[in-house]
């Protein structure tokens, strides 16, 4: 999987919204290659997307395109200041990924992460996930260097989540939580309260 993670302060949100909607309609049938996107725009006003596709070239086949570029044109007046891009292959899931039910999407951008151990907390937890964190329906973590990553976590709603983060994990996990507060303290939580999903 190939993920564009593309992240700006926004100036027109209701019209960002309605060219993501144009952009499902009119472009989506000629993007070969698309998964599908998540977007929002977060309470200090910045807008951030994820664009997945099967493959980089997949990516690169449809930013090619001159109704891609017409349409970027005309989008990016909806941002105030510079957009950044950031592209990466490296990519994992938990549970089943993305899902378009989803209520409420948080990420996660980190820094200084030991990526065999996140790796090995993701493998316990995905074992009691459906017990401990029902309303957490999957995530994405797009790797963004060694020891970087953006996590996308979807949920069923933001109160569903909110409540999940007061339950106390299994006995077994004591000895993960201090690695996980360790792990955590380096990272900046972006809550979309109202994600648009594709």
């Amino acid at each position: 999987m190939f993920v564009q993670v593309i992240e700006g302060r926004v100036a027109d949100a209701d019209r960002l919204h309605q060219k993501m909607d144009e952009w499902m309609e009119t472009l989506r049938p000629g993007a070969t290659g698309f998964l599908g996107s998540t977007v929002g725009v977060a309470d200090d006003g910045r807008a951030i997307c994820f664009a997945r596709f099967e493959s980089a070239d997949a990516a690169n086949a449809n930013s090619e395109r001159p109704e891609q570029g017409q349409w970027w044109a005309e989008t990016e007046s909806c941002f105030e200041g510079e957009v950044s891009f950031t592209d990466s292959e490296d990519v994992d899931t938990l549970l089943d990924g993305g899902s378009n039910e989803a209520g409420f999407v948080q990420v996660m951008k980190s820094h200084d992460v030991d990526r065999e151990q996140i790796h090995a907390m993701d493998q316990e937890f995905e074992a009691v996930a459906a017990t401990v964190r029902p309303d957490l329906l999957g995530g994405t973590r797009v790797w963004t260097g060694p020891d970087t990553c953006v996590d996308v976590a979807y949920f069923t709603s933001e109160a569903d989540a909110r409540e999940g983060e007061k339950k106390e994990m299994p006995p077994e996990f004591a000895d993960r939580a201090g690695e996980f507060e360790a792990m955590m303290k380096n990272t900046e939580f972006i809550d979309l309260h109202q994600p648009w999903l594709y």
